[in-house]
């Protein structure tokens, strides 16, 4: 290895980090409701249409349009869930149908008025307004969704609104891409467990489980896989037995101290880097690469560090090769609320909570890569590009949140 990293541009490094992998192939059938989080392996088309019957909104009366004003005899009460003589086309001169909410409408009525706007109702009369539009509180056969439409698109993201209309397909198998096995590691040998105990010259691996748990909140599942020994030999066997993974994750390792060995590791285990360092405060010293069928992302070992580097690189990697079509950030604009400085010559990345469209930056800019609680102060990311040298109050930016959905398309990232 060099003994100097080159920085890569920032744009040029997420567009190597996507290019690194392919969606997987890998599928399999699960439960409707244990598909949460999932990726569809296929288009769903829709098998029954939606509504699949003429019904009604409300409870009401039922009737033909132009009797709107009139009074009419009540032919007979339709609930929900009546069906074949129950529910047929039999209206004569000056009658209407009472009906209940999602009850099945007779072909001869096209309108329906709900009881608290009508006058003078009695168990068998009532007199209709005037004032009412043909068509209204009338959910038509199909009008929401037609048999043979395509409901959703292989690669999205099942949450409980698609659920909510496969359950009314009565679909209660789904295929799915396979989980993609992800192994988390940190290096140190100062790391300690938090069940361990742990001295004034250690610290607790706070690491693994931060990104553990990111990981989590984002659907996949990921196995904490240990601490990389702080030796080259000892660190290439061990990287060694983790190459049936689809991804390793590792904090820590990869700068260009004395004892930082993984990436020397990783190259000795056949690892192709796309990049290792990119041009971006905080996270300069990110690594990523293929080993084998292996992606490699190797973060700093800084925990504010290493979570930046996990929502703006590692997600939207992860996302593409779940199969998911949507991994692109979403960029939020909204109104800066402090003047802030930052650093010319490179991207920033700054941390901060976006609320009710502002922008309010964390302890204003200045905290340090180790620093831990900022991160739970903070909500959202805002990314300059290299030529900013502050962001004013009032400014429009554009800003990540960090539990906003992933797009299908680029968007400009820079404010």
């Amino acid at each position: 290895m060099s003994n100097k990293l080159t920085y890569l541009d920032f744009d040029e490094a997420v567009k190597r980090s996507l290019e690194l992998v392919n969606a997987t192939t890998l599928t399999q059938m699960v439960p409707l409701l244990d598909s949460l989080g999932k990726v569809l392996a296929q288009d769903i088309v829709c098998e029954k249409n939606l509504p699949s019957f003429n019904n009604s909104a409300m409870d009401g009366f039922a009737f033909k349009y132009e009797d709107a004003g009139k009074t009419l005899n009540v032919k007979r009460v339709i609930y929900a869930g009546d069906k074949n003589e129950k529910v047929q086309a039999d209206l004569n001169e000056g009658e209407c149908y009472k009906i209940m909410t999602g009850a099945q409408v007779p072909s001869d009525a096209d309108t329906i008025v709900p009881i608290e706007n009508c006058i003078d109702v009695t168990k068998s009369s009532v007199t209709l307004p005037i004032d009412i539009k043909k068509g209204s509180n009338l959910r038509l056969k199909g009008e929401e969704q037609t048999k043979g439409n395509i409901l959703f698109k292989k690669g999205e993201i099942i949450d409980s609104s698609h659920i909510t209309l496969l359950a009314s397909q009565g679909i209660v198998m789904l295929e799915v891409f396979k989980d993609i096995s992800i192994a988390v590691l940190s290096t140190g040998d100062e790391l300690k467990e938090p069940w361990q105990t742990s001295s004034e010259d250690e610290i607790y691996n706070c690491n693994s489980y931060a990104l553990l748990a990111l990981l989590k909140e984002k659907g996949f599942n990921a196995s904490y896989s240990g601490v990389i020994p702080d030796n080259l030999e000892s660190s290439k066997k061990f990287i060694s037995n983790l190459k049936n993974y689809d991804v390793l994750i590792t904090t820590g390792g990869i700068s260009m101290g004395d004892a930082d060995f993984v990436a020397q590791a990783f190259l000795e285990n056949g690892l192709e880097t796309a990049f290792h360092g990119v041009n971006v405060k905080p996270g300069r010293p990110i690594m990523m690469g293929k080993m084998g069928k292996t992606t490699v992302m190797s973060l700093p070992g800084n925990p504010l560090t290493a979570m930046v580097n996990m929502h703006l690189f590692a997600i939207p990697v992860l996302k593409k090769l779940q199969g998911s079509n949507c991994f692109y950030h979403d960029v939020i604009k909204a109104t800066n609320k402090k003047d802030f400085k930052t650093k010319q010559g490179r991207v920033n990345v700054v941390l901060g909570s976006c609320e009710n469209g502002g922008f309010k930056v964390t302890r204003d800019n200045k905290y340090g890569s180790g620093m831990i609680t900022a991160l739970y102060e903070s909500n959202a990311l805002l990314v300059t590009n290299k030529d900013t040298q502050s962001i004013n109050c009032n400014q429009e930016v554009g800003v990540i949140k960090f539990n906003n959905k992933l797009l299908n398309k680029q968007i400009d990232i820079f404010n």
